[in-house]
């Protein structure tokens, strides 16, 4: 199997060890983002900071994207940005709703420049693959 290659069905220990990994990835990150106070009750690390679990959520959420597209894409590169540019996104989302308890004004604008790089990095990745 090339590096390069997408994991194939021929792997179904391996495919269900990504999929096990990448569900727990989703799975966490979704309620961390969505239902912070309740995450952050049952992790039980006091003191509760909103703002720290909804960035751990956003940073969860890039991963298990990241994990199941390297399932699927036998580009890694590509997989990668696609990943970091969800987590940019959601952490960019982050901050703007956690904005009235903390941070900077350059925040919400900074890590959206972040995000649109990832994008800019995805197109020029796509467009040098057709033929």
């Amino acid at each position: 199997m090339s590096l390069i290659t997408p994991v194939r069905r021929r792997q179904p220990v391996l495919v269900a060890a990504v999929l096990i990994c990448a569900a727990s990835m989703l799975g966490l990150g979704a309620w961390a983002f969505l239902a912070p106070h309740s995450f952050a009750d049952f992790i039980d690390y006091p003191p509760y900071n909103r703002h720290l679990i909804h960035d751990a959520g956003a940073f969860q959420l890039g991963i298990g994207v990241t994990t199941l597209l390297a399932l699927v894409w036998p580009d890694g590169l590509l997989a990668a940005l696609t990943g970091f540019a969800v987590a940019s996104a959601l952490h960019t989302v982050s901050h703007w709703t956690d904005r009235s308890i903390g941070g900077h004004g350059s925040d919400v604008p900074s890590l959206a420049l972040l995000t649109v790089v990832a994008l800019v990095a995805i197109y020029l990745r796509l467009r040098e693959r057709k033929p």
